[in-house]
């Protein structure tokens, strides 16, 4: 089994709603993904998949609609505020955790092919989340 893996760094804020702790508040981290691709075999090319198509396709869909922007839950109290305020914001509709965002960009990497295993998700440089199927 062959695998590569993408580092792809972004930004966004959150909250996080019916949690006693810091992260109850809106805050900001500088986040950190790997997501890791498998095949059996090598294409023509001699490449599991070009590195700059995972670039292309998932750092842009993070681009777009996670970086720089609040990520939150949909019924956050926060978001009709934000929202008249003209200011980003992705919503879910669970609460915006590092296990949460690591399955979204998972789930947005494999709805584009991608035969991922593993998308790891750095919060802050010493706590991470995993998900793979």
């Amino acid at each position: 089994m062959f695998q590569v893996t993408r580092e792809i760094d972004f930004c966004y804020g959150h909250r996080l709603l019916e949690y006693q702790g810091k992260c109850c508040h809106l805050h900001g981290h500088n986040g950190r993904v790997l997501i890791t691709i498998e095949a059996p075999s090598l294409d023509k090319q001699g490449m599991v998949l070009d590195f700059n198509e995972i670039k292309q396709v998932v750092a842009g869909w993070i681009d777009e609609n996670l970086d720089h922007r609040m990520v939150l839950r949909r019924d956050d109290p926060a978001v009709p505020v934000l929202e008249k305020l003209g200011e980003p914001l992705y919503l879910m509709d669970a609460n915006p955790t590092a296990e949460n965002l690591a399955r979204l960009i998972f789930d947005q990497a494999t709805a584009h092919g991608f035969p991922v295993t593993e998308v790891r998700l750095w919060e802050t440089p010493r706590c991470y989340a995993v998900y793979c199927p």
